[in-house]
Formats: C-alpha cells, sequence, structure tokens
C-alpha cells in the first residue's frame, strides 16, 4: 500500500518549478478573463509573465477582511466567481457574513489528501461532526471523504448523546471534526460507559490542537493529526505521519508574508498566510487569510516534498485603536518602507487610565545622525499620531509575526 495520496507529493523542485511555470499562467489568464474582481485588479498584468512563485509575489493581495464590503458592492460573491451563481453546486455562509462558492468538482475542498495522510483508506466507515447546516465545514469533510472512499456517518455539530449512539452501533473507524468535541465524546463516552472503542483515527481542524489536548486524545485510544483548512480556499495544509510541521496541499501555493504588505519574509520567519489556490470557479490569487505562520526548512521525514509550515500561529490582523484612532499593520509597514535602513518594525502600544502611548521599535544596522528624528516624524505623518522611536539591532525583534503589540490592558 502506498505511503502518498499520489505521485504529486513527492515531485522533486525542478517538476514543481515546471508545473507552476505551466499552471500559473493559465490560472491567471482564467482569473482576469472570468471574474470582474481580477478583471479590475489584474488589468495591467501580463499573465503569460506569471511563471514562478517570486512574479507570483509580485501581484496584489487580496485580503478576507475586504470580502465582506466587496460581496456587499458585488453580490453575491464580489465579482470574485468565474463560475456563474447558477452553475454552482452550492452556496454556504461563513461568519461576516461571507458568501462561499462550491462547484460540481469531486474534492472540491481537496480534502481527500489530507484524510489519506491521517490515515484513512478506502472502505473506513467514518463520521464526521463538522458543521452542514450552511456553513461548509461538512461539506468540505464530505467531499473529500467521498473522493477517497470513505462512507460518512454525517453527524454534525453536538448531540453527544446521539453520536456516541451512533458509533456504539455501526462502529466506525475514523472521526474528523474539531479536536474539543473529539475529547467531549470520548470522555462521555467512558463516563456513561457507550461503546466507542471502533474509533481508531483521526483528523481535526478547526480548532486548537495543541500538545496537551493531542495527548489527552491518543490516551483515550484515538490517533490524532490536523489539517488546517478555510471555508475560502479548502485545504491548505495538513500533517502526515512525521508530525514535522504542516505539508502544503498540492492544489494551494502557499507564502509567508510580512503582515499588512504582500512582501514574502525568509524561510523561519513568522508572517500572514497567503494562498493562491487554482480552483477554476474560485479562482483566488494571494488571497491573505489573515493566519500566522512560518516555513519550516527542509522536507518532512515522510517522503512528501511539499513546502512546510508550522501550524496555525495566531492572528497576523493586529489593527488596533489609539487615542480614538485605528493603526493598521499596513501603516506600519508604509512607515519601514520609507526608510531604506529599516529592516523590521514593530510598534508597541501602552497606556492606562486611558492615556495611551505609541513607541515604534525598528531593526537598523546603523545609527546614521537624524534617523530617529526622521522616522519620528513618519510615524506622525502616517498615523497622525505622535510617538516615539527606538532604534535596535538587527534580529533584536520577537520572531512572533506581531507587527502592532497592543499591552494595554482591558480589565
Amino acid at each position: 500500500m502506498s505511503d502518498h495520496y499520489d505521485a504529486l507529493e513527492t515531485r522533486s523542485a525542478d517538476e514543481r518549478a515546471a508545473s507552476l511555470a505551466e499552471c500559473l499562467p493559465a490560472h491567471v489568464t482564467h482569473a482576469k478573463t472570468n471574474t470582474d474582481y481580477f478583471a479590475r485588479t489584474l488589468a495591467e498584468i501580463d499573465a503569460d509573465a506569471i511563471k514562478t512563485r517570486e512574479a507570483l509575489a509580485a501581484l496584489p493581495v487580496l485580503r478576507k477582511s475586504d470580502l465582506v464590503d466587496l460581496q456587499r458592492k458585488n453580490p453575491p460573491f464580489g465579482g470574485l466567481n468565474a463560475t456563474p451563481l447558477a452553475d454552482l453546486a452550492r452556496v454556504l455562509i461563513s461568519p461576516g457574513p461571507i458568501f462561499e462558492p462550491e462547484g460540481h468538482a469531486a474534492d472540491y475542498y481537496r480534502f481527500a489528501r489530507s484524510l489519506f495522510a491521517a490515515g484513512f483508506r478506502r472502505g473506513d466507515l467514518v463520521i464526521n461532526t463538522f458543521a452542514y447546516h450552511l456553513t461548509p465545514g461538512g461539506w468540505i469533510g464530505q467531499s473529500g471523504a467521498e473522493a477517497l472512499g470513505c462512507p460518512v456517518i454525517p453527524g454534525g455539530v453536538g448531540n453527544t448523546e446521539q453520536q456516541l449512539d451512533a458509533i456504539a452501533a455501526l462502529k466506525p473507524v475514523g472521526y474528523f471534526g474539531t479536536p474539543a468535541f473529539l475529547k467531549t465524546l470520548l470522555e462521555k463516552a467512558a463516563e456513561t460507559g457507550k461503546d466507542v472503542a471502533s474509533l481508531k483515527k483521526s483528523l481535526v481542524s478547526g480548532g486548537a490542537l495543541p500538545p496537551s489536548l493531542r495527548a489527552e486524545i491518543e490516551e483515550l485510544g484515538v490517533t490524532c493529526v490536523q489539517a488546517y483548512a478555510t471555508a475560502d480556499l479548502g485545504l491548505i495544509a495538513y500533517e502526515s505521519p512525521a508530525r514535522e510541521g504542516m505539508i502544503a496541499d498540492e492544489g494551494a501555493i502557499v507564502e509567508i508574508v510580512r503582515p499588512g504588505t504582500g512582501d514574502p519574509v525568509p524561510d523561519g520567519e513568522v508572517g500572514e498566510v497567503v494562498v493562491t489556490v487554482l480552483n477554476p470557479d474560485y479562482p483566488l490569487i494571494r488571497f491573505a487569510t489573515g493566519d500566522l505562520s512560518a516555513v519550516l526548512a527542509g522536507q518532512s521525514p515522510c517522503g512528501r516534498t511539499n513546502l512546510r509550515i508550522k501550524g496555525w500561529m495566531g492572528r497576523a490582523d493586529q489593527t488596533t485603536k489609539v487615542k480614538g484612532m485605528f493603526v493598521h499593520p499596513s501603516q506600519v509597514a508604509e512607515i519601514a518602507a520609507r526608510h531604506p535602513e529599516v529592516a523590521r518594525a514593530r510598534l508597541t502600544v501602552t497606556g492606562e487610565k486611558g492615556v495611551d502611548a505609541m513607541t515604534l521599535s525598528v531593526e537598523v544596522s546603523g545609527r546614521a545622525e537624524g534617523l530617529r528624528t526622521a522616522i519620528g516624524d513618519t510615524l506622525q505623518l502616517v498615523t497622525k499620531m505622535r510617538g516615539s522611536v527606538e532604534l535596535v539591532d538587527p534580529g533584536s525583534l520577537a520572531n512572533d509575526g506581531k507587527v502592532i503589540d497592543d499591552q494595554r490592558s482591558y480589565e
């Protein structure tokens, strides 16, 4: 039995580059030709020139936080759908509200790959506890299981007792849903004496999986690996049995950029996850998720060769209000960009009893006369507020993806 879902997972770097050179120009052309949004935003872009990750990184970023406004102005999908509404399979809703189109392609969200890596195989009966009502979660799991050939018990959210009865009667071998609900099921089964011994493996998503929670689940007899997916993009990355980082999905081009910008950061530096998916129905290009992660160097010991990330490491949207005015990560990036001496910048916000203060710490390799004052002037110009400037050595700022660090107490 193969350890890999398909041959795509073990391609060489040259094979991946050749594949990008072939698919990226066609994908950008398709998006420009068939969507209102990309026809406008990429109007001046030569699609045939977008053949590498470096060329892709020069295109503008589309932020998830912009979708609500885009969809309000151009309903229902903000002009981002390449397939007309009448030709879709489903329209789903995420908080915002944000409306997501689903096409008719098999394994539309590309979730089968993560299920395979988690040990699921054709014929395995599984229980799917992601939500089916309005939201995409249930359908993401359902379509992946169907593509893999796994019959599904569509459990959905909640109804713990009824789900335990179904597990006891039907004896599924696998679970997918949130890690917290899996723990709830297993603990409730132990408390009530319900037979859930058939459950041996799980793929979890949609919630944090700290090492302590994973250990608790596995102590209760179920192996636990995780996937990283969103309603808009489908599968982004997934764990393999090696459990050394999360491997980028073969249908997703993953970048890590400095929050507030579209600029890729060096491998290992924490930044915002930006993803391009080769989805003809919803061809999202450089879609900024608002999540933080970092590239993990090297290849997975499991033999899969695609880029690895460290998993979910927090939120990138650190917008905060100072003295009654919003300050955005993009403004911090703009300040740094106006001074070539600045390698990285971090704005710390402090205050007591409603008196706010800002300190901009900047990594610089030199201490040119007047640099601190010049950066302070730019800080005031961009944010319309005064703040202090601290010059620090390169590498001094924490590698945690924070561009704005709000240290105020709200208790």
